[in-house]
C-alpha cells in the first residue's frame, strides 16, 4: 500500500514543474535556416518589437538573436528587457510565454531554442464603456511629471542552443 501513494505522491509533485514549464502560446518547430539567414522569430506588437535571429557558423557564437524596433511611429505598450537582469522565474510573476525552436538547415538536429517571458502587470480597475484600459495623453503626462510612472508589461528572452553541432 506504501508504494503506490509514494508513487502517487512523486508524480504529484512533479505535475506543477511540468505545468510551469508550459509556454501560454503552443507552436510548431519553426522552418530550418541557413547560416547568415537573418529571420523573424516573433513579433511582440504591444513592446513594439520584433526578435530577429540569425545562425552565425561561429562554434562560440552559433546563433544570435536581439530584439529590433518594428517602428519609430509605434507607442510601445510594453517594454523588452535583458534576461540577464530580470532573471525571470515563475516565483517572481513571470510566466513562459512563448517557446521558439528553430532548426539549422545543414544540421536539424541542432535547433537555437528561444524562450520568451512576460511579466503581467496587474489590471487597471478604471475600464471605459467597451471595457477596455485606457490611457490619454494628458493624464500620462501629469503621471510623468509628478514621477508616478505606471508599470507595464515586460518581455525577456533567452537563447539556448539544444542538440550537438554538425561535422
Amino acid at each position: 500500500m506504501r508504494l503506490p501513494v509514494l508513487i502517487l505522491s512523486m508524480s504529484m509533485s512533479a505535475v506543477p514543474a511540468l505545468a510551469a514549464e508550459t509556454p501560454e502560446l503552443q507552436r510548431a518547430v519553426g522552418a530550418a535556416q541557413a547560416v547568415g539567414a537573418v529571420h523573424t522569430l516573433r513579433q511582440i506588437p504591444e513592446a513594439c518589437a520584433r526578435l530577429e535571429g540569425a545562425f552565425t557558423g561561429d562554434a562560440a557564437q552559433p546563433y544570435r538573436f536581439a530584439p529590433v524596433r518594428t517602428s519609430e511611429q509605434c507607442q510601445p505598450r510594453a517594454r523588452f528587457v535583458d534576461y540577464a537582469k530580470a532573471q525571470p522565474t515563475a516565483e517572481k510573476g513571470w510566466k513562459l510565454n512563448d517557446v521558439i525552436r528553430v532548426p539549422e538547415a545543414a544540421c536539424p538536429a541542432r535547433q537555437a531554442v528561444v524562450r520568451v517571458w512576460r511579466l503581467p502587470v496587474a489590471p487597471n480597475a478604471e475600464r471605459d464603456g467597451q471595457g477596455q484600459s485606457r490611457i490619454y495623453l494628458e493624464d500620462a503626462k501629469k503621471q510623468a511629471a509628478s514621477g508616478k510612472i505606471p508599470q507595464v508589461t515586460m518581455f525577456a528572452a533567452q537563447l539556448q542552443m539544444e542538440g550537438n553541432a554538425c561535422n
